[in-house]
């Protein structure tokens, strides 16, 4: 039996209720699968305490007509297996009205079909994979699909970075981020002088960089996951290559990346859809409310989750609550302020997104200050 005790959640056998404060009416319960355990363990406890704020912020405030909200967690440690058995579990609760996860593209596409059958919406905070919102009416994305490419446009526009190698995790997603890295890069002129792929898990990297070193590029793409990128970017130092920008996409821009690749990242390059400097009032009462709550200031994963929750209850709002008139709700959404941005679905599920671009100086991520 595993159990976390943080003061808001008791997980029993990998499962964690929570609720707000106390109400007399039943409550509307969402399905929330993340990796709770494993190496993606602390990005889908960040996930869960975006969303469990904005669940005791709403239920403070009353609830949804009176309602409180809660949450059913499902530990998918990072497995699309497990993810598809949390699924299974999730429809076959008829208390549970819609579903927020999972992080990777990967279990939320392995676990899409299931939701489909059933009705449910599956809306994924972090899923940025091109195929997964198309893939079913019932399944949204608040993250966007569009990250590698504009990393692509940074490197070229903005750094004049014209050869470039890519590494990339093999995987539907990582090959997906390559892809759509290479057909913005080359349409801007660009060359591609060198890519190559890796298994989840990957520890040596040396074979990695030896093939990559050869080719000469002045940049290297990181289509990576945080461990991934942290153990390429020690061997690229173990190497010796200095003279190489390393690029990678949003799943870099933690406090555990700077924190575990040290001063092998200096100067990588990431992207981001929130950022703590942003003046906006919506943004800095986030942060403030996150850090009295938590004692540490907010991953953007927190943040995707704190507007996956609160989407999803403004959906609730004006459908009610049953699972398929949330899908319709969700599905009429014109336009949601959240903390990361404005939220708008496209007729696919999927979103528009502006990104920020940022670099590590000096061990923290700023805003990058070239052109």
């Amino acid at each position: 039996m595993k159990r976390w005790m943080d003061g808001a959640i008791i997980a029993v056998v990998g499962w964690l209720v929570f609720s707000g404060t106390s109400h007399a009416q039943d409550p509307i319960v969402i399905g929330l699968s993340v990796p709770m355990t494993g190496q993606y363990g602390e990005t889908g406890k960040s996930i869960h305490t975006g969303v469990e704020l904005a669940v005791k912020q709403i239920n403070e405030a009353g609830g949804i007509q009176g309602r409180p909200l809660e949450i059913i967690i499902g530990d998918s440690q990072g497995a699309p297996d497990i993810s598809k058995r949390v699924a299974r579990k999730f429809i076959s609760n008829p208390k549970i009205v819609a579903e927020i996860g999972d992080f990777t593209s990967g279990c939320s596409m392995a676990a899409q079909p299931i939701y489909d059958k059933a009705g449910m919406v599956q809306l994924s905070p972090t899923s940025s994979h091109p195929s997964f919102a198309p893939g079913s009416p019932f399944s949204f994305g608040i993250v966007g699909t569009r990250e590698s490419a504009f990393m692509a446009r940074a490197a070229v526009e903005r750094m004049g970075k014209k050869r470039i190698a890519i590494a990339y995790l093999e995987t539907d997603w990582g090959v997906a981020a390559k892809e759509y890295f290479i057909k913005e890069a080359t349409q801007l002129g660009a060359e591609i002088v060198a890519t190559e792929s890796y298994l989840d898990g990957t520890t040596d990297f040396s074979a990695t960089l030896k093939s990559l070193r050869a080719a000469q590029p002045d940049m290297i793409f990181l289509a990576s996951m945080l461990p991934d990128a942290v153990g390429i970017a020690k061997q690229r130092q173990l190497d010796g290559w200095d003279d190489v920008l390393l690029a990678g996409v949003s799943a870099l821009y933690t406090p555990e990346f700077l924190k575990l690749g040290g001063d092998a990242v200096e100067n990588l390059l990431a992207i981001a859809l929130f950022f703590p400097k942003d003046p906006r009032p919506e943004v800095q009462n986030f942060i403030a409310t996150y850090q009295s709550a938590y004692q540490i200031p907010p991953s953007w994963f927190a943040a995707v989750g704190y507007d996956a929750m609160n989407v999803l209850a403004d959906a609730i709002k004006q459908g009610g609550v049953d699972r398929k008139a949330i899908q319709q709700a969700l599905a009429s959404i014109k336009e949601f302020s959240g903390v990361t941005g404005k939220i708008v679905f496209s007729e696919h599920g999927d979103v528009a997104r502006e990104y920020a671009l940022l670099q590590v100086k000096q061990g923290e991520f700023v805003l990058f200050e070239g052109k």
